[in-house]
């Protein structure tokens, strides 16, 4: 009991509450009420329109905050609505546990800890997906959405699907976000990353009752769908905007000159090697494979064994100031073998594809002209310029 007590003076100290969205789990929901309330009275109960006993069981609790929905909206929505009214309420902080029993109350004490040491991150609870008892649909599900968010961010992360989770209401709390329903879990610590807000993980306990006894409202085909499409979306944005964006606030004079120092200038790989990579990242930054031009040079490098980072460097030619400057030299090279009656474009920063769908066949094989004659002029210039100024590498033995 003193335990609880000094936990319920942390939950005070941090201003933090525990949101419990729910939606027909009558049968498990008093009992994770009732054992959030053994460590903090701040629980906003999130009731998104459940046709079971769900009301009734509220309607017990004197000092709890309950929104009720009059139809089921989906649980992305239902945690952005408890997150408003939380900052709202003053609240800096809020963990969100489910209401199937699958979570463990005894672990929130683990997020004031973590929350400790990182006080301005998202902390998600990381479960055992290796127990027996994990559905396979759930698995799968993890390991692929594990993938596509390191992807999306660069941030390794063990289990991306957890609802368990602590968030800094005071970082993300205005925040508007597109998502409804489940996929809402990876927009929100997406873009999280994206705005520099750290995502970390704390190890968990999970329960998965028997399949005769789990109630879950995951669709898979329509759930699945929907996340499938959200990561469509989230890849473009990462590779067209944020990562771009981020190489350019990263570059300075001092990190130019180490990246030149260490790739090029003290590399062991040889001037040829790393003259194709410059080449094969021009290359793939200007040909039209717009939204899929870094993974597809990863790809390549990776395919005939060149330096990947080199490779990738080279492909954030194409970052957005340029992109104009790109699609217009591209039209214009492709006038030169592609005979039409052309339909003269004035350069201008706002210049873009649509402004050359009537001609995109001349743009199409300009771009792959274009292309290949920056890579082979860089190229040149990367390979006389490692012969003049490399330094000598002293052989050993």
């Amino acid at each position: 009991m003193k335990a609880n007590i000094e936990i319920q003076n942390q939950f005070k100290t941090w201003r933090c509450c525990v949101i419990i969205p729910t939606y027909n789990n009558a049968t498990t929901l008093r009992k994770v009420i009732d054992g959030v309330l053994t460590y903090t009275s701040d629980v906003i109960v999130v009731n998104d329109g459940s046709t079971d006993d769900t009301k009734s069981i509220l309607d017990a609790y004197s000092d709890l905050h309950v929104i009720h929905f009059a139809k089921n909206r989906g649980k992305g929505f239902a945690l952005r609505k408890a997150f408003r009214y939380a900052y709202n309420e003053g609240f800096n902080y809020g963990i969100t546990i489910d209401s199937d029993g699958q979570h463990f109350v005894e672990d929130l004490p683990v997020f004031l800890e973590k929350l400790k040491e990182e006080p301005d991150a998202v902390i998600v609870g990381a479960r055992n997906m290796n127990q027996s008892s994990v559905p396979g649909k759930s698995s799968f599900g993890h390991k692929f959405s594990n993938f596509w968010f390191r992807f999306e961010t660069g941030v390794k992360l063990p289990d991306t699907q957890s609802g368990y989770r602590l968030y800094p209401l005071h970082l993300m709390g205005k925040k508007h976000y597109i998502t409804r329903k489940y996929e809402f879990e990876i927009e929100v610590i997406v873009r999280a990353a994206w705005r520099n807000i750290k995502v970390v993980s704390v190890p968990i306990q999970v329960y998965y009752a028997p399949r005769e006894e789990r109630v879950s409202h995951f669709r898979p085909f329509r759930d699945f769908s929907r996340v499938s499409i959200l990561n469509v979306f989230l890849v473009l944005i990462a590779v067209l905007i944020v990562k771009p964006f981020k190489f350019i606030t990263l570059l300075n004079r001092k990190n130019i000159r180490e990246f030149f120092q260490k790739y090029f200038m003290q590399s062991k790989e040889s001037d040829a090697k790393i003259t194709l990579s410059v080449m094969l990242g021009m290359f793939m930054g200007i040909a039209p494979f717009w939204g899929w031009q870094m993974a597809v040079a990863l790809l390549l490098a990776m395919l005939f064994r060149l330096n990947k980072v080199i490779t990738l460097v080279a492909s954030n030619i194409s970052i957005p100031p340029m992109i104009p400057v790109i699609i217009y030299l591209s039209y214009l090279f492709g006038g030169f073998v592609y005979k039409h009656d052309l339909v003269q474009l004035q350069y201008s920063s706002n210049l873009t594809l649509e402004a050359i769908k009537y001609n995109l066949l001349q743009y199409l094989i300009g771009a792959f002209i274009f292309a290949a004659a920056i890579a082979v002029v860089m190229g040149i210039i990367t390979f006389v310029l490692l012969k003049v100024f490399r330094k000598k590498r002293v052989e050993v033995g």
